[in-house]
């Protein structure tokens, strides 16, 4: 995993944003001024009850929102004030997303669904698309998969299909709202183990939970409440999800022999 060591400058950094909505006359703030910094090589889990204001906060670090008050730097780049097209480069070129609901293309193959991000970058430094999505399925386990379509995957293999699609831009923060939600108890600990091998390499990642066991495979967790950050800190006894899983296997065989 990615140790301290292998810490580097801040991919997130946000000081006092307040994120307010208005609907008529009334005034409903969600955020009521967060300080939060992401450094280069963290596994960051955040955690909050419905209503907590954890996904508005997911949203404005995914540049999907802005905040009304307060600064967001996103590896190095102020982005509270830039445009909605700028803010869309910033997002293709820096951001990852991946989703409870997987968001696959439905008659689309695992390697159109995967390249799709590649195919809205202006930047023009991305030449070769086949051969970058077909290296992204490949490292999240699919290179047999790519001719398949969502339908032809169980819900692991969708979800990883989706990771895929969310590393094939090389992004600086791989984004992952509730990604486990949509899968059973062996698949969750499969995708975790994945994405802690993703840190591994040195990949940033944000992955919002309500459910504290898949937090614990972070390295920190952030717990939002009221809008707030009511607490920030390293994860005691972390969760390894490749030994969860090798514990796993091992439950049948140990049940074989006690019969």
């Amino acid at each position: 995993m990615a140790s301290e060591t292998n810490i580097g400058a801040p991919v997130i950094d946000i000081h006092g944003v307040k994120k307010i909505y208005k609907t008529g006359s009334n005034e409903v703030m969600a955020l009521r001024g967060i300080d939060l910094t992401v450094r280069q090589g963290e596994l960051v889990g955040i955690m909050g009850s419905s209503g907590s204001g954890k996904s508005t906060l997911m949203n404005i670090l995914g540049c999907l929102d802005v905040p009304t008050e307060g600064a967001y730097s996103l590896d190095g780049i102020r982005v509270d004030g830039l445009s909605k097209n700028q803010l869309a480069d910033i997002r293709n070129q820096k951001l990852g997303f991946v989703f409870q609901g997987f968001n696959l293309l439905a008659r689309t193959t695992a390697l159109d669904n995967v390249e799709l991000p590649l195919l809205y970058d202006r930047s023009g430094k991305k030449k070769d698309t086949r051969q970058l999505t077909q290296r992204a399925l490949e490292r999240v386990g699919l290179a047999d998969r790519l001719d398949h379509q969502p339908s032809e995957l169980s819900g692991g293999q969708q979800q990883r299909v989706a990771i895929a699609r969310a590393l094939v831009t090389e992004p600086r923060l791989l984004l992952a709202d509730e990604p486990t939600g949509n899968l059973d108890s062996r698949t969750s600990v499969e995708v975790m183990a994945l994405f802690q091998e993703l840190n591994a390499q040195g990949i940033t990642i944000l992955i919002v939970t309500h459910e504290p066991d898949v937090a614990r495979y972070a390295t920190r967790i952030v717990e939002v409440r009221d809008g707030r950050i009511r607490r920030d800190h390293p994860v005691n006894e972390r969760r390894i999800a490749a030994d969860d899983l090798r514990n796993l296997d091992d439950v049948p065989a140990e049940q074989a022999e006690a019969a």
